[in-house]
């Protein structure tokens, strides 16, 4: 996280870092896993969990060197992707790729190699168990890192099917809670999957207020959190800082259903500081 002090709101970065510390409660998913559970790399400041999201290290194409950055960083604590947890576990890929890369014109056998790739993926998908995953589990253990959290992204033409493999990814990881970019219109969809795995949602906002079915301001919070008590906002301070929010009274009004915070350098028009 950049040092600078940006002004988030009336509150300098720094001043942001201590008031959201301060704010988070003993009973917040990434601050309040039991001992036995506690990754053996400590990266825990005042109490509080830091740890990161593998989509940060997209760069790196093999999950297995995400999880060496970690421990070269210091992260004890992981938000991992379900594109990476897959691969982990030995999914098929799913795709085949046309003669002269990405964006070129398939030929008829490269489509029917793409159909039957997407087969093979599916598949898999509808064998797997919460073991299928405990191997996924165990080698970032291995490392010293917790799953705390698995990002699943549900937009509104996902299958219940998949929604239960979601859940059932996320059993097998033995992670605490799932976050998730979707529209609020999904809440009352995943509100019963939820109950029924009794397992918190965080539902990341971004900042594209001029679409209303997108999470982003206070309002669409809390139709997400009225929808289900398994439903929660994973606040990423950034996004909701450009859409005109204050994450400090946030954190502070919903702090029992927040699962995680994403911190982010990002000037208030909405660019992202390298």
């Amino acid at each position: 996280m950049d040092t600078h002090t940006h002004r988030t709101g009336s509150y300098s970065r720094r001043e942001f870092g201590k008031l959201a510390l301060a704010g988070l409660p003993a009973s917040l998913v990434l601050a309040n896993l039991p001992a036995s559970a506690r990754a053996s790399i400590n990266s825990r400041i005042n109490g509080v969990q830091i740890g990161a999201i593998t989509y940060s290290f997209n760069t790196l194409t093999n999950p297995a060197d995400i999880i060496k950055a970690f421990v070269t960083i210091g992260l004890g604590e992981m938000e991992l992707m379900s594109t990476h947890c897959e691969a982990l576990a030995g999914a098929p890929s799913g795709r085949a790729t046309a003669a002269g890369g990405r964006g070129a014109q398939m030929t008829p056998a490269q489509q029917a190699a793409q159909a039957a790739a997407a087969k093979s993926r599916l598949d898999w998908r509808r064998s797997v168990t919460d073991a299928t995953f405990a191997p996924v589990r165990k080698q970032i253990e291995a490392a010293g890192i917790t799953v705390a959290l698995l990002c699943y992204n549900m937009n509104t033409s996902i299958t219940d099917d998949d929604i239960e493999y979601a859940f059932t990814m996320a059993r097998g990881l033995g992670a605490k809670a799932m976050s998730t970019s979707t529209q609020v219109s999904m809440a009352k969809r995943l509100a019963p999957f939820a109950e029924k795995h009794k397992m918190m949602v965080g539902f990341h906002g971004h900042d594209s207020v001029e679409k209303p079915d997108e999470v982003h301001n206070e309002a669409s919070f809390k139709a997400v959190m009225a929808a289900g008590k398994y439903l929660g906002a994973n606040l990423d301070i950034g996004h909701y800082t450009v859409a005109k929010g204050d994450p400090v009274a946030f954190i502070k009004q919903y702090r029992d259903r927040i699962t995680n915070l994403h911190l982010k350098d990002k000037k208030l028009d909405g660019t992202n500081v390298a």
